[in-house]
């Protein structure tokens, strides 16, 4: 028997259907292996840096078959995806079930030409990018490890800090500065509608917008009182050449823009086209084509749309460390226009066809004019509008979204007199520069060298989730939260977040993946000043004392002076007196109201007193020793809309009663449903239990929704995808 182990369900399917059971395809359904949650046993860093692994929780059963499965196979192929977590994963299995000498193969595209060819080539695992994949990961542990211990001290309890998350919260403050310390400049903007000779209307606007008023005035008095001509007509054919295919960075921004979809949910979406073999690997950052695909491409645009729109193009990769044996994203097979199981996959896949073909098309032609006027008195700016045509569309036809918006505008003459309808004007004030978008932070990310293709869109959804940052019409706006934080990090520990820092060390990764630097060394050279910096800054004060308050602000209890602090939910004024007097303000002035006893006993810990507090939500009563104690009392109605009615199936004494129910919660990323026991069991799903249990495992059957199917709620389980489920 020939064993061939992938990583995810969807790709045993789609391979298993290619290979014709010549080879028995299992999935270890990602990592099988990670870090302990504990960081003293997680990394012996005076061994040098040795890290400690351990099965994944839920990881057991599924190793349990691999390893049978070994035992009966004559050769065994470690088909994980091609990149350093794809290099880790097969050697984490390796390592995991005892294997001595498995074979490793590697394919862009999942298609049967690409399996069978890679299969002819195998090679052993790459320690070189394992040892890459692993310093990454030891690095970010370290990093994040101690770093989140210093601001959960000095600013508050859950909080975190990472080695890449945290320069891009920097990156998104220093724009938020920028807009705060900008001064918006008053103009008028003047535009005027007139009328040609063969009675087309004609909408100009002032070139030279008057920042002054008086200027203003005298600009609409002498468009007014004289006469109109054209003063120029003004044709330029220009070509539009076409973009590269994309690589991770450029489908993520073009995804955001075009689509809406935040990069995480690009890249899962994507994830699925690959492993059903519709596209090629979609994580890289080289622009390079195969000769292969490009005939086929060559082919597909001469049968579509004429040979006159083909031009075959080679694209320069800019990272400076791009793979060039990978490929860019593109779709494995050009005669297909349009594929996936779901809207959004069609259109994401529509997205990357659009963007293959393009690349290998003729430039557009374009016909760009431009139509002055001026009065023949008095000097005043000239008025103008632009416009512009498409004379042959070339790429636009494959690509129509990157056409733009076309203005086409009537025929008319130099001198040509023309007749002023009427004329507006409107004060308006400068704009400051625009927040970043997802796909703006991902441009910006790139061209600072920091991270790679395959972190981008974790570190946006790490930041979001955080609390660092939230999503305001499309844009990323800091909270003061993350302003707190990224302010804390940025006075005291400059270095470690700055640009050059985190580039150079993503170099030293790369190194390492090349074989040009040593694990230890680099892990050794970071490791000891940075561990003294931070026991260095252990003496700091908190850092939600923001700073004192206005004057004009009192507390309300005592009449002291207030200062600003951080809270959970945000800002506030603070009396200076606190903890011995609690008088508190909102930033607006406001009284805000302190927590108020209720007389009664926390039931949970028993030690606390019951408070009314304050949150974001509104009023609720919770434990006085939070966050030691989260009891939160809830009123018999809503009690009882959380109750399930499922029992729970890990936690009690079923003869005893103690048997806890599954409840409906609400935390930082949302609700979830776990054991009503809680602390003492920690039981957790993240949907709601139907009450039944799996036919294939026993856990609980979570309840679906229009378009998924129930599924169960062991995510090991086949049951647990939705496509797996037995009808």
């Amino acid at each position: 028997m020939k064993l061939l182990i992938v990583e995810s369900p969807t790709k045993e399917k789609t391979i298993s259907k290619y290979l014709d059971g010549a080879y028995t395809v299992r999935a270890s359904v990602g990592h099988v292996r990670d870090l302990p949650k504990s960081n003293k046993k997680a990394i012996d860093i005076p061994g040098g840096f040795i890290p400690h692994y351990e099965i994944a929780k839920g990881k057991e059963k599924v190793l349990a078959e691999i390893k049978k499965l070994t035992k009966k196979a004559d050769e065994i192929y470690l088909a994980t995806d091609p990149d350093r977590e794809g290099e880790a994963i097969a050697w984490h299995i390796k390592e995991a079930c005892g294997l001595e000498n498995p074979k490793r193969i590697v394919f862009y595209e999942i298609t049967k030409e690409a399996i069978v060819e890679a299969l002819k080539h195998p090679r052993e695992i790459d320690e070189n990018l394992r040892r890459a994949q692993e310093a990454r990961r030891v690095l970010d542990r370290i990093v994040g490890y101690d770093l989140s211990g210093l601001i959960w001290k000095k600013v508050r309890y859950g909080l975190s800090a990472g080695r890449v998350q945290s320069p891009a919260l920097r990156i998104i403050m220093e724009k938020e500065r920028e807009i705060r310390a900008f001064v918006p400049e008053k103009f008028w903007a003047i535009s005027g509608e007139f009328k040609t000779k063969k009675g087309n209307v004609l909408t100009l606007t002032c070139e030279k917008e008057p920042r002054d008023e008086n200027e203003m005035v005298r600009i609409t008095e002498v468009a007014k009182k004289h006469p109109w001509h054209i003063k120029g007509v003004k044709q330029t054919e220009v070509k539009r050449s076409p973009k590269p295919p994309f690589i991770t960075s450029t489908l993520q921004q073009t995804a955001n823009s075009r689509l809406g979809f935040s990069p995480s949910h690009t890249m899962a979406i994507a994830q699925k086209l690959y492993e059903q073999g519709l596209i090629t690997y979609m994580r890289t950052d080289s622009t390079t084509v195969s000769t292969v695909a490009l005939k086929e491409i060559y082919k597909e645009i001469e049968d579509v749309y004429g040979k006159e729109y083909l031009e075959p193009r080679t694209y320069v990769t800019k990272s400076k460390n791009a793979q060039e044996a990978h490929e860019a994203v593109r779709p494995t097979h050009v005669s297909v226009r349009r594929a996936g199981i779901t809207e959004e996959q069609n259109r994401l896949y529509s997205l990357i066809w659009e963007r293959t073909m393009s690349s290998q098309m003729t430039d557009a032609k374009i016909l760009r004019t431009k139509i002055s006027a001026t009065v023949d008195a008095e000097k005043i700016p000239d008025f103008s509008i632009n416009g512009n045509n498409i004379i042959f569309p070339g790429w636009l036809v494959a690509d129509p979204s990157g056409k733009g918006e076309e203005v086409e505008l009537p025929n008319v003459k130099e001198n040509e007199p023309i007749a002023l309808l009427s004329l507006n004007h409107e004060e308006k004030f400068t704009e400051p520069p625009g927040r970043y978008t997802e796909a703006g932070l991902v441009r910006e990310l790139e061209k600072r060298d920091i991270g790679r293709p395959s972190t981008y869109a974790s570190i946006i959804k790490t930041i979001v989730e955080r609390g660092y940052v939230e999503k305001m019409n499309r844009t990323l706006l800091p909270t003061d939260t993350g302003e707190v934080v990224s302010d804390f990090l940025e006075k005291n520990f400059p270095t470690y977040i700055s640009d050059s820092f985190t580039a150079e060390m993503e170099d030293d990764l790369d190194k390492i993946a090349e074989g040009k630097k040593e694990y230890e060394k680099i892990l050794k050279n970071f490791y000891k000043p940075f561990a003294k910096e931070i026991k260095e800054k252990e003496k700091l004060e908190k850092a939600t004392n923001l700073g004192d308050a206005g004057d004009e602000f009192k507390c309300p209890l005592c009449e002291g002076p207030m200062i600003i602090k951080l809270g959970r939910t945000g800002k506030f004024l603070s009396c200076k007196k606190f903890p011995d007097c609690m008088g508190a303000r909102k930033l607006d002035g406001s009284i805000m109201e302190g927590p108020k006893e209720t007389g009664e006993m926390c039931p949970q810990c028993e030690k606390g007193k019951l408070m009314e507090r304050e949150g974001r939500f509104g009023k609720f009563i919770a434990c006085s020793n939070y966050p030691k104690c989260k009891y939160v009392k809830q009123s018999e109605e809503e009690e009882a809309k959380k109750k399930t009615g499922v029992k729970c199936p890990e936690c009690g004494d079923l003869s005893a009663g103690k048997q806890g129910e599954i409840i409906e919660r609400r935390g930082r990323f949302g609700a979830f449903f776990s054991c009503s026991n809680y602390p003492k069991c920690k039981f957790i799903m993240k949907s709601k239990p139907t009450g039944d249990k799996c036919p294939e495992c026993g856990a609980l059957m979570m309840q679906g929704t229009k378009t998924i199917p129930d599924r169960c709620s062991n995510k090991n389980c086949l049951n647990h995808n939705p496509h797996k489920i037995k009808k």
